[in-house]
C-alpha cells in the first residue's frame, strides 16, 4: 500500500525462482561452467576492472544473459519501491480517554527489510572509469548508451546500470540510542538484492542473528551482470555522500528524523564479497570517511587493488581487517599478506582467536567450500554474523560508539 513500509518474512520465494528457471539440458551444461551454478569463483581477471577476457570459454558461455524477469521481478514478487516522502512522521493514533490503565498506543517494531531509492547509490553513473580515464558509458546505439567491459561484453545503461535502490535492513532489536554500527554490503557479480543478497545469502538474517546493534545497507551494483564496476563509489567523496544520504533515510525508517545526526556519525563495517572488492577498495581509498570504517571483511574477494587495502590497514590500526579466501584468490591474498608484513604489520591466520582492535586476519577455507555459497558458508556458517558477534565481544573493545548520543538533558555529546 502506498505510504507504508512493507515488511517481509523469509518465504519460499527462492524456491519459486528455482522452479521457474529450469533450462534445457544443453543450456544447463553450459551454465554449469559459470560462477552462479557451479560454486566456483570466476576467473580473477574477469572480476577486475581492467581484466582480460577468459580464454577457455566465450564470455556468453561463462555468463549467460539474464532474463528480464530476473532483473525486474513482478510486483507480486518484488519489494515496494519507496521514496523519502513515504517515511515522513505520522501523527500518533487517536485514543479515547479512559480511567482504566491502557497499553501504550505504539506497537513493538518488527524487523524491517525494504528497498529505498538513493540518488548517491552506485548507479546510474555518467562519469569516467578510473582504470582508463575514459567515459564509463563507452558504447552507443542511437540514443541508447552502454558500457563495453574489458571482456568485450556490452551492458546497456538502462538495463544494467540504472538501479539506484539500496536494500535496507533494521532489526527489531535495533536501538538508535545505543552504540551501533552500520554494515555496508557490496555484493558480487551476477546478483540482485532480493534474489541473492536477501534470499540466497541471507545477509539481513545474519545481521539480525548476530544480536549486535547494527543496521544493513546493500546498494545494487551492476544488475545481474558479470561486472564489478564501482559507479559513484569511484568518485572522491562518493562513499561519504552515500552514507550521508543513508543517514537521513535510516532516520525516517526508524521513525525518528532527529536521529539522522547519530546515523551520520555511526561507525561502519564494510563487507565485500567476490566482485564487491572493487567498490570496497575505492570507498576506502577515496570515499572521504575511511576514519569511520571500523572493520573490513572480504569474502573470497581479493582480486586486485592490493595497495588500497594495505594503505587502509596501515592507517587504521584501531579497526580490524579480515580476508577469508578459497584457492581462487589465494595468490592475491598471499601477496597482500607479504605487503603487510613488509610494513611491519602482524597477521593472524586463525579466526578462532579473539578479534581485537588492529586485528588483521587471513583465513584459507577448506577445499569443499564453494565460492557461490561463501556468504553463508566460509570458515563457519553465516560468516557475517560471526564477525559481528566477535566484534561485539572483543576485549579490549573495538570502538563502535562514535555516534552522537542523546544525553539526559536532551543535548548531544560525542
Amino acid at each position: 500500500m502506498p505510504g507504508r513500509t512493507r515488511r517481509f518474512a523469509w518465504t519460499g520465494r527462492r524456491a519459486r525462482s528455482i522452479a521457474s528457471g529450469w533450462l534445457p539440458a544443453a543450456a544447463a551444461a553450459t551454465i554449469c561452467l559459470s560462477l552462479t551454478q557451479c560454486g566456483q569463483a570466476p576467473n580473477p581477471e574477469a572480476l577486475a576492472a581492467n581484466a582480460a577476457p577468459a580464454q577457455e570459454l566465450s564470455f556468453d558461455e561463462r555468463f549467460p544473459a539474464a532474463e528480464f524477469s530476473d532483473r525486474f521481478p513482478s510486483t507480486r514478487e518484488s519489494f515496494q519501491l519507496h521514496t523519502p516522502s513515504d517515511f515522513a512522521p505520522k501523527p500518533p493514533p487517536y485514543q479515547v480517554a479512559s480511567l482504566e490503565p491502557q497499553r501504550p498506543a505504539g506497537r513493538q517494531r518488527e524487523d524491517l527489510t525494504t528497498l529505498v531509492s538513493m540518488k548517491s547509490s552506485a548507479f546510474p553513473y555518467f562519469g569516467n572509469n578510473p582504470a582508463s580515464d575514459a567515459p564509463f558509458l563507452n558504447v552507443s546505439s542511437g540514443e541508447r548508451r552502454g558500457h563495453r567491459s574489458f571482456s568485450g561484453r556490452v551492458y546497456w545503461q538502462d538495463q544494467t546500470y540504472n538501479d539506484s535502490r539500496v536494500l535496507v535492513h533494521v532489526p527489531e532489536q535495533f536501538d538508535v540510542r545505543k552504540p551501533g554500527v552500520i554494515v555496508v554490503f557490496f555484493h558480487g557479480n551476477g546478483a540482485t538484492l532480493e534474489r541473492d543478497v536477501r534470499d540466497r545469502q541471507l545477509v539481513p538474517q545474519q545481521i539480525t542473528g548476530s544480536g549486535v546493534n547494527a543496521v544493513l545497507l546493500a546498494p545494487q551494483m551492476a544488475v545481474d551482470a558479470a561486472d564489478s564496476s564501482a559507479g559513484k563509489f569511484w568518485q572522491p567523496g562518493g562513499f561519504k555522500r552515500f552514507m550521508d544520504e543513508a543517514a537521513a533515510s535510516l532516520a525516517r525508517l526508524t521513525g525518528d528524523p532527529a536521529s539522522a545526526r547519530t546515523f551520520a556519525n555511526m561507525p561502519i563495517v564494510i563487507v565485500g564479497y567476490s566482485g564487491g572488492f572493487l567498490p570496497t577498495a575505492w570507498s576506502l581509498e577515496v570515499g572521504g570517511i575511511s576514519e569511520r570504517v571500523r572493520g573490513v571483511v572480504l569474502l573470497d574477494a581479493v582480486y586486485g587493488q592490493l595497495d588500497k587495502f594495505a594503505n587502509w590497514i596501515e592507517r587504521n590500526r584501531s579497526g580490524f581487517f579480515i580476508s577469508s579466501y578459497t584457492r581462487y584468490t589465494a595468490r592475491h591474498d598471499q601477496e597482500l599478506m607479504a605487503m603487510l608484513r613488509n610494513r611491519g604489520i602482524d597477521i593472524s591466520e586463525d579466526m578462532d582467536r579473539p578479534l581485537r582492535p588492529g586485528s588483521v586476519v587471513f583465513v584459507e577455507t577448506d577445499e569443499g567450500i564453494t565460492h557461490r555459497d561463501y556468504v553463508t558458508q566460509a570458515w563457519t556458517r553465516h560468516p557475517v554474523r560471526d564477525v559481528l558477534t566477535k566484534m561485539a565481544a572483543a576485549q579490549p573493545p573495538i570502538r563502535i560508539a562514535a555516534g552522537v548520543q542523546a544525553s539526559p538533558n536532551g543535548t548531544s555529546s560525542r
